[in-house]
């Protein structure tokens, strides 16, 4: 293996290191020992994935950083490359100066924001809790979460970036930083679409008072900001812009493609577009009475109702829509260890989420089912019903209630 490899994951091991111990969490030599321990076997397992390939790095990425490495490196982003927004693409670019595997590259550098991933969902523990071992629970929790070791290390999908500034986004939010928090939010969405299963949090979060209404306006200004050297250097500025719009067309024909929708249970059911319009309400329609209900309840909602309303929105938006993949359910899978480390009673969230969406990631990565998905997707009907009866339990006036019965 490239000795840069090692290079880049002692990087990344020092990185991690500094991080907990800036945190707190290593101030005593047995959390020094577990910690270090446990950072080695994480990044150890990850090595030990980087050599796969799938068809994903040989049909597209691969061929997307030859591109740039053909046509002048950043200087080819005024071009049209691949089906990522720029964000990501900036990235490749600046790999394709190396003469490093590009396999390499777009792993690590997955595995570099699965560590912010894991401190950045400590930091939203600690708002709950801040008992040491639940804040190390929930560090190397991510870190060995099945999804986020695949989808990174072993698959070289990104999935940990735009998750991870997402989480950063709902921590900084809480800790009363609306205007980081909101950039953060914007760069989510900058590199991926389905950021968007976890943007309805913000109205929780104006309702709970720690957003204003001109804080909305960052959120395009950041989002310009994200994209502009991609148009200084020659890219539309319509286009770019636009460029999410414009992938709504390429979704796809299938009402499911590996995942634990509710389509998982119409397979076989060959009108399309009536399921799709179908999804495409129900999801429309849960979310707007979601919002309506915590708006009406607003004076209620506390720092555990806009936590649990953002998992809910991460597992219930991708599960009504048409036409979801294997992967798009990986933020619902960190903020229910998150939501788990925070309140251990449920422990059980996390595990059906896992469940469900590992279905899907077998499916892909083995070409075969292990179990129907109709079994993943009934795994999250049960965690929609708990999620919201978990909200309605935590209303203020709803646990003074039960206090005095």
């Amino acid at each position: 293996m490239d000795y840069r490899v090692w290079i880049i994951c002692f990087f990344i091991f020092v990185a991690t290191i500094c991080l907990l111990a800036a945190s707190g969490l290593m101030y005593r030599p047995k959390n020094i020992v577990l910690c270090t321990t446990l950072t080695v076997l994480a990044l150890g397992l990850r090595v030990w994935c980087l050599p796969h390939v799938t068809l994903d790095y040989e049909n597209f990425l691969s061929t997307w950083i030859q591109f740039f490495r053909d046509n002048g490196g950043v200087f080819a982003l005024k071009y049209s490359v691949g089906n990522y927004n720029v964000p990501y693409l900036y990235f490749l670019s600046l790999f394709s100066y190396s003469d490093m595997y590009g396999l390499y590259q777009i792993k690590l550098l997955s595995i570099f924001f699965d560590v912010i991933l894991a401190w950045a969902g400590m930091k939203l523990v600690s708002v709950f809790t801040q008992d040491i071992g639940k804040r190390i629970f929930a560090f190397f929790g991510i870190l060995f979460l099945p999804t986020v070791v695949l989808n990174g290390a072993y698959w070289g999908q990104c999935d940990s970036i735009y998750t991870a500034f997402a989480v950063l986004a709902l921590w900084l939010a809480l800790r009363d930083k609306p205007v980081i928090s909101m950039i953060c939010f914007a760069v989510s969405f900058g590199f991926k679409l389905q950021a968007i299963f976890l943007l309805p949090v913000i109205a929780v979060l104006w309702y709970r008072g720690k957003f204003s209404l001109w804080h909305a306006l960052i959120f395009p200004a950041a989002y310009l900001v994200l994209v502009l050297p991609a148009v200084l250097l020659g890219r539309p500025f319509l286009d770019t812009l636009t460029l999410y719009l414009s992938q709504t067309g390429s979704v796809g024909s299938g009402l499911n493609y590996n995942s634990p929708s509710m389509f998982a249970f119409f397979l076989h059911d060959g009108n399309v577009k009536f399921w799709s319009i179908f999804g495409i309400a129900a999801a429309a329609v849960f979310l707007a009475a979601v919002l309506m209900w915590l708006y009406k309840k607003r004076g209620s909602v506390n720092d555990e109702v806009v936590f649990t309303a953002a998992l809910l929105f991460a597992v219930a938006i991708p599960y009504l829509l048409p036409h979801m993949h294997d992967r798009y359910f990986f933020g619902a899978d960190v903020l229910s260890l998150l939501f788990a480390a925070a309140f251990p009673k449920l422990f059980f969230v996390p595990i059906l989420c896992q469940f469900a969406s590992l279905l899907g990631y077998h499916a892909y990565l083995k070409g075969r089912y292990l179990f129907p998905m109709s079994y993943g997707a009934t795994a999250l009907i049960v965690v929609i019903v708990v999620l919201i009866a978990f909200i309605i339990y935590h209303f203020p006036a709803q646990r003074r209630r039960k206090r005095c019965t």
